[in-house]
């Protein structure tokens, strides 16, 4: 372990961020990283527990999907050990930054510490572990030591895609990644904001990939500009990372109103903004001197509302249809299960309203733009919802932008034309054990198999796909799986 008094000795310390007046005139980076010795004294503070429960994801989504063995790399940062702790790091994840930077942690939910004190800043240890790892020339190209002959092609470059291309191409397989959008990277890039994580540091992995023998495709539509008879012409095995795309509407009166828009159609365009690009003016989405509303209260919705404060809106605004959690511990959701607890986003604590317990029933408008939305409050008696009576309200509303979550991945197009059954949810059916699809020799990973879900079940999804389609292409893998050490590829 690291420090067995550690934990008695050192207080929680997490992450800083930038001053609210200072990073609303931006879109860099939110987070300050922590500097080297405060994070130093924040590793010993990693118990000896026996069994890490931070390590393994449980029913009640506690725990790191993808196994990171914690407490090694805790213990390694401890001692200063730190290309060692690099390489244990990316013996499970294979893009340490992105985790670091965006996910929610359920590793922290489900540290040990956590039952009685504050727990360990995992998330904080594992960006500074690959952060230092990069300036310090730690993280190299890893060239296949032979190459099989064999050619894998990639659709979709989010986390799970481009996880899954990084393992192959380590394996020796000749891999291309097709992205629809002009730029590589999926939701990393435009569903994520730069504030949350600032594209660089995808174009740095991209760069990694590329000496290790990775094609990127960026433009090519699959579907459309490709066809399925292409792709199985053309390669050994296909692995489907297409995302879910396919966003939860909100069919109701006025919802045709101009002005109103999926967060995906707005989100994006920020993002271009930032890389200079110029948008149609009759295209461009801005929230710049209105009356925002955002119907849903994820990560998506907080995305809306960090961005939208910092183009200038006149006023934001979050609707949420649940009520709001507790604060503090919930007995429903004990450790180490992930806690349904009160919190917010850097986001949130930057401006705006958020109200819980909402519901939208109608839009209104004139000359064909929304001004107004009329709702009315809810009240819960277990999973049943219903209106409070007289709660009716309406708002001011020039931009309303719907963050209701995903469904599914977008059928038109290429899943129509491979014909692959689909499951219950109308994700794409396949095993978690082989990711196999009802197509020979195509496979299925990330959100357009499982559903909407986290990064780093995504990157998991990833490199588990990898490993089933290596076997399908060599009769057998020497890719790693989940929580295993040695010198194996990846």
């Amino acid at each position: 372990m690291a420090k067995p008094t550690g934990f008695l000795e050192t207080k929680r310390t997490g992450a800083t961020y930038r001053p609210t007046e200072e990073r609303l005139r931006d879109f860099k980076q939110v987070m300050n990283e922590v500097p080297e010795d405060v994070l130093t004294a924040q590793a010993s503070r990693c118990m000896d527990c026996g069994i890490p429960f931070c390590s393994n994801p449980n029913s009640g989504r506690g725990g790191c999907p993808l196994g990171n063995v914690i407490p090694d790399w805790n213990d390694l940062v401890y001692r200063g050990k730190w290309e060692e702790a690099i390489e244990r790091l990316h013996s499970t994840n294979t893009f340490p930054e992105f985790t670091g930077s965006i996910c929610p942690a359920p590793c922290e939910a489900a540290c040990v510490l956590g039952i009685n004190d504050d727990p360990v800043t995992i998330k904080n240890v594992e960006f500074k572990i690959v952060s230092h790892a990069w300036q310090n020339g730690f993280i190299k190209p890893v060239i296949a030591a032979r190459r099989t002959g064999k050619s894998v092609a990639v659709v979709g470059s989010g986390p799970s895609g481009l996880a899954a291309a990084q393992q192959l191409a380590r394996a020796g397989h000749a891999v291309t990644v097709f992205e629809k959008n002009d730029r590589i990277g999926g939701l990393l890039r435009y569903g994520i904001p730069e504030f949350k994580m600032e594209k660089w540091i995808i174009d740095r992995r991209l760069d990694q990939m590329r000496e290790e023998g990775v094609a990127f495709q960026a433009g090519v539509h699959v579907g459309h500009d490709l066809t399925p008879s292409d792709l199985r012409k053309n390669f050994d095995a296909v692995l489907l990372c297409m995302g879910a795309e396919l966003p939860r509407d909100l069919p109701v009166e006025g919802r045709d109103l101009k002005g109103i828009h999926f967060a995906m159609e707005f989100l994006p365009q920020a993002t271009k903004r930032v890389h200079g690009d110029k948008l149609p003016p009759e295209l461009d989405i801005l929230a710049t001197g209105k009356d925002v509303i955002v119907l849903g209260g994820g990560d998506t919705g907080s995305d809306c509302v960090g961005t939208s404060l910092r183009q200038g809106a006149k006023s934001v605004t979050s609707i949420e249809l649940l009520d709001e959690p507790p604060k503090g511990k919930n007995p429903a959701t004990p450790w180490p299960m992930w806690p349904m607890i009160a919190r917010g986003s850097s986001s949130h604590d930057e401006g705006g309203k958020r109200h819980f317990a909402m519901t939208t029933k109608r839009f209104t408008g004139s000359n064909g733009r929304v001004e107004k939305l009329h709702g009315v409050r809810v009240q819960f008696d277990g999973p049943k919802m219903s209106e409070v009576p007289g709660s009716e309200f309406e708002m001011k509303a020039d931009l309303v932008l719907l963050a209701l979550g995903f469904l599914s991945p977008n059928r038109a197009g290429l899943l129509e034309q491979m014909g692959l059954k689909l499951d219950p949810r109308g994700n794409i059916e396949a095993g978690v054990s082989e990711f196999r699809t009802s197509e020979p020799g195509v496979f299925a990973a990330g959100d357009c198999r499982r559903g909407q879900s986290l990064v780093v079940w995504a990157q998991w999804e990833g490199r588990e796909a990898a490993r089933a389609v290596d076997r399908f292409l060599m009769g057998e893998t020497r890719l790693q799986t989940r929580n295993t050490a040695g010198n194996q590829p990846g």
